[in-house]
């Protein structure tokens, strides 16, 4: 079998959970079936990989459009790679890729499967990113989703809400595979040289190793929540400090409305600490392991692999009671879930956002209280992990998605 895996990001280009998702997978799949990956921009050199630039004349257009135009070269991309027959399967994901996929598809009479890592009406804010270009995002998604022969939720949470946001989608083919984790990659620093290196890394850093310590990790977007945790952070004890590991602002407005939170944060307390470029992982690792706790403040997560990278570390997450966070975060086992109601217009918008603020401090405060069972958490967390989200069982997983499309 031959699958073809379209992609927005693929390493060294990774700035969110697909990307992530993609590598893991990719990984995983060349060892069950042959795999061509077709990317955006120029991946890492591997064989079977291909990587394409925004075409020419698109380079000044609107965001959505240039990504349109780099989909029809990866269309023609899958017929020049025609070494060992020509594709089985597309399988996209996001709906930068999700075009790519729907005209292969079309063109090369083979089926197209969708991963939803987010869903385009759930996102409304990205009217502040592209404007006239959100409603054509939003039109390439649909158009994919329904007529792809099968769609792979990461969460039960968000099947409901494919199915919700899309009706047409037929409910049997809509599939959940959890993403997964790289448990070697992820675990906690062991043995002298490498806690001393993580110490180094984290005081390089401006973080107090010594300190207790409330860790975020995620792109400066809505979703995320960035600005409710720092409203929360009020409630935090003074010793605590808030370590945000946060950039990729998605409007400058967004981007404005952090840094003067954190501003002002930053004049009323000590040990709020900013990290605004993307960290290696090894580096990552290093801040995870000298954190108290995790925070999730988003609420819209399809089901956040950030929370599965702290609790493999061997961090307790206090994450939002929404989209697929539930079925990461066991509340009272691996951490706290902070209940949220929402308003029902796509954005996520807590009904009462103060209240949510206030219940949001609460779970932190309440986390760093105990450290002893704030490490207990943690155990349990990446125990969690490692039963739940290895990166095998989400491929041997997929690849049955397949086999299911394929009729084979």
């Amino acid at each position: 079998m031959r699958v073809d895996l379209l992609t927005r990001e693929y390493p060294p280009h990774v700035y969110g959970g697909a990307g992530v998702h993609v590598a893991g997978l990719t990984a995983v799949l060349r060892d069950l079936v042959d795999v061509r990956v077709h990317a955006f921009d120029v991946p890492v050199a591997e064989p079977g990989t291909h990587g394409y630039a925004v075409p020419d004349a698109l380079r000044d257009a609107n965001p959505a459009l240039a990504t349109m135009g780099v989909d029809l070269s990866i269309v023609d991309g899958i017929a020049r790679d025609d070494a060992g027959g020509p594709t089985d399967l597309v399988h996209s994901h996001t709906w930068y890729a999700n075009l790519a996929g729907h005209l292969a598809s079309l063109l090369y009479g083979v089926p197209h499967v969708v991963t939803a890592h987010s869903l385009e009406p759930l996102r409304p804010w990205k009217a502040e990113q592209l404007g006239g270009g959100y409603a054509l995002s939003s039109w390439v998604e649909r158009t994919a989703y329904e007529a792809a022969a099968g769609v792979i939720a990461v969460s039960a949470g968000m099947r409901a809400d494919i199915l919700r946001a899309y009706p047409a989608v037929d409910p049997a083919r809509v599939h959940v595979v959890h993403n997964g984790i790289d448990l070697d990659g992820w675990r906690r620093p062991e043995g002298p040289e490498a806690t001393a290196r993580a110490r180094a890394v984290v005081e390089g850093l401006g973080i107090d190793p010594d300190r207790p310590a409330v860790v975020f990790v995620g792109r400066i977007t809505r979703q995320k929540g960035l600005p409710y945790l720092l409203r929360a952070a009020e409630a935090l004890p003074a010793d605590v400090q808030l370590v945000l590991c946060a950039g990729a602002p998605d409007t400058p407005e967004i981007m404005a409305e952090v840094s003067g939170l954190v501003e002002a944060l930053q004049g009323r307390r000590t040990g709020v600490v900013w990290i605004e470029r993307m960290l290696p992982r090894e580096d990552l690792v290093a801040v995870l392991a000298h954190g108290t706790v995790f925070v999730c403040p988003s609420v819209y997560e399809p089901l956040g692999i950030v929370n599965l990278e702290a609790m493999a570390v061997g961090l307790p997450v206090v994450g939002t009671a929404t989209g697929g966070i539930p079925e990461v975060v066991d509340d009272g086992v691996t951490g706290w879930l902070v209940p949220i109601e929402q308003v029902q217009d796509g954005t996520g918008t807590p009904v009462d956002p103060d209240r949510f603020v206030a219940d949001l401090g609460a779970a932190l405060a309440d986390a760093v209280a105990d450290r002893e069972r704030a490490r207990a958490f943690g155990v349990a967390s990446r125990r969690r992990v490692e039963e739940h989200f290895s990166w095998r069982a989400v491929g041997e997983r997929t690849l049955e998605v397949y086999r299911a499309v394929l009729g084979a």
